[in-house]
């Protein structure tokens, strides 16, 4: 069963930008302001984030 432990939304609003995080499991949200050159760069970092996380993960054994 899976189970939902965070949520993110980056919010545009006008000119600046924020990244809002809720902890579903402790009830809390943080928010934060982003620079636009850091919403800029986040598909980068998630596509190198996924590699690095993705290519130390444990493998099967066959």
């Amino acid at each position: 069963m899976e189970t939902l432990l965070y949520t993110a939304e980056l919010i545009q609003d006008g000119g600046t930008y924020k990244l809002v995080v809720q902890d579903l499991v402790r009830d809390t949200v943080q928010t934060t302001p982003i620079p636009r050159a850091a919403v800029d760069r986040l598909p980068a970092f998630l596509s190198t984030l996924g590699a690095k996380l993705s290519s130390s993960l444990p493998r099967a054994r066959r």
